[in-house]
């Protein structure tokens, strides 16, 4: 295999530049998307199961910081046999796209702020930067790996190694995630990869609060109270003698 040596302009006008493209047309992406988003109305029952949801929960976990009276009252609210969380509920219903506008748009609105710009950008690195060695991975590779990291450039004799401007672009644009968390936060709209997998995603009917409410009474009805701070006065009272600068000379003199 032919061994190669890098002109270093090759990193000053293509290494670099492609990472700087697809850092800023990832950062433009969820700005863009961010302006493009429509605001989503939750149905009230949804928010109310929600809350109810989270109140069990607190009392599932910290339920043993409080008198066991307070606990069993709270815990008839929940499974008694008129609680909340044994109620009847209506498991809603899939989404329908086609009788939804509003679900078609913002499809739309994701290619527009997705799709396209991959396409285009990739298109134009490809036909700017055609036929560049870019880089090369620090450990050797199998021949599998010429078709993933060096396309554009066809040649035989060259070592799997070697990476091309077209591979270095897409290598960028799924491997910024890091980077872009470090900017915009771990919930942001410029990472390729949260893109396909809404894509390939199947839109599905919103969570069954029937299953949520059930697995809650379960976990409530098992749950054994016991009151962490029953004895936190005399732990209070001992510590507090303890740190009495009068108590520690007495016990230092004895």
């Amino acid at each position: 295999m032919a061994e190669l040596l890098l002109d270093p302009n090759i990193r000053l006008y293509v290494f670099i530049p492609i990472v700087l493209i697809c850092l800023f047309v990832g950062l433009i992406r969820h700005y863009v998307t961010i302006l493009l988003q429509s605001d989503k109305k939750i149905p009230m029952e949804q928010v109310a199961d929600s809350h109810l949801l989270r109140r069990a929960r607190l009392l599932r976990e910290n339920g043993n910081f409080i008198p066991r009276e307070a606990f069993m009252m709270r815990r008839h609210y929940f499974n008694g046999p008129s609680g909340v969380l044994k109620e009847e509920r209506v498991s809603p219903a899939a989404p329908n796209p086609m009788s939804d506008p509003s679900m078609i748009v913002d499809m739309m609105k994701g290619n527009l702020t997705n799709m396209i710009p991959m396409v285009v950008i990739g298109g134009w690195i490809n036909w700017t930067f055609s036929g560049f060695v870019t880089t090369k991975v620090p450990f050797a590779l199998t021949l599998r790996f010429k078709d993933m990291l060096q396309r554009g450039v066809e040649l035989t004799t060259l070592d799997a190694s070697w990476v091309s401007s077209a591979s270095w672009y897409f290598i960028n644009v799924f491997g910024l995630r890091s980077i872009y968390s470090l900017f915009l936060g771990e919930d942001n709209e410029a990472d390729q990869s949260k893109m396909m997998q809404q894509m390939t995603a199947t839109p599905g009917a919103p969570p069954d609060p029937k299953k949520a409410f059930k697995e809650e009474w379960e976990a409530i009805e098992i749950l054994n109270h016991k009151w962490a701070l029953e004895d936190i006065s005399e732990t209070v009272l001992a510590e507090t003698i303890q740190a009495d600068p009068l108590y520690q000379i007495k016990q230092k003199t004895q």
